[in-house]
């Protein structure tokens, strides 16, 4: 039993950069909700998120994923959707920054924060229809099995996949589930509530295609050596089925949290119409000075 749990738990490739890497925001939240109040919910969020990219990542559950279709199909809908979904829904910007040392909040964070290439990185990545177009367009890429193929024979191909399906979600989800009006939020509440609607469509019919597929259209797990015996067309189509149905689940699922920002935003009337806007750029929502 414990033989069994060790051999998950070792990487199947180990990477020094990824540990430490995880090892110092596990420890910069740690510090950080020492300091702040964070409530069970967002810590228990950030906890399993995190222990779903380790898992995902850095076990020999990566094994798995570069030798059988659906287990790789599961790998990307963890780190594309649920992981980015719950670390942003834990909101662990505030915790993360806290865990900093105040003289390194000073003398790097601030100025970095305000620097131009900052900024500019930022906007450009952060922008509603750059990270929505990249939160798509990243899962068609990469079901193309001429990319597939590159991504499986190069594992630092292999390496940015998984990374830029992360980070794409974590974007992208940082959007949807912003709980500031706009401005200064990036998105409308009402879009923010759609959009999982309008990402999930391509994907849903990327998920048919594959499911109803009748011929192999990754042999190249066929080359690298499969985990498991049974047939390859069942494989595919359980692995058509999990980018189909769990991954739009998942969606909706963030978009219901985006509707419970949004009715929260109006409860406490901070949704500002347009005519409202209007006149506060206009001046005359001002209130006079005494």
């Amino acid at each position: 039993m414990m033989s069994s749990l060790l051999t998950w738990i070792v990487p199947w490739e180990f990477s020094w950069v990824f540990l430490l890497s995880f090892v110092a925001i596990c420890a910069l939240y740690v510090r950080g909700s020492r300091r702040l109040h964070v409530s069970f919910g967002r810590k228990l969020a950030f906890w399993v998120g995190m222990a779903i990219v380790y898992v995902s990542l850095h076990t020999y559950f990566d094994y798995y994923a570069e030798h059988e279709f659906f287990m790789h199909r599961i790998q990307q809908v963890l780190l594309h959707h649920l992981a980015p979904l719950l670390l942003v829904a834990s909101y662990p910007g505030t915790v993360l920054r806290a865990g900093l040392p105040l003289a390194w909040r000073a003398r790097a964070l601030r100025p970095l924060e305000h620097s131009w290439p900052w900024r500019a990185v930022t906007g450009v990545l952060l922008h509603p229809a750059v990270a929505t177009v990249l939160f798509v367009g990243f899962i068609l890429i990469w079901l193309i099995p001429a990319m597939q193929t590159l991504a499986m024979l190069d594992w630092r191909i292999y390496r940015f996949m998984n990374w830029s399906m992360m980070l794409s979600g974590l974007s992208y989800w940082w959007l949807v589930l912003d709980h500031r009006p706009r401005p200064p939020g990036r998105m409308t509440p009402g879009l923010r509530v759609l959009s999982p609607a309008i990402t999930m469509s391509p994907q849903i019919l990327a998920g048919a295609i594959v499911t109803f597929s009748k011929s192999d259209l990754y042999p190249i797990f066929e080359i690298c050596g499969r985990a498991f015996t049974f047939n390859v067309l069942t494989g595919q189509l359980a692995g058509g089925v999990i980018m189909w149905v769990p991954a739009a689940l998942i969606e909706s699922i963030g978009g219901l949290l985006a509707l419970r920002q949004w009715v929260r935003l109006s409860r406490n009337g901070r949704i500002k119409s347009k005519r409202q806007l209007q006149l506060e750029a206009r001046g005359w929502g001002q209130k006079p000075s005494p």
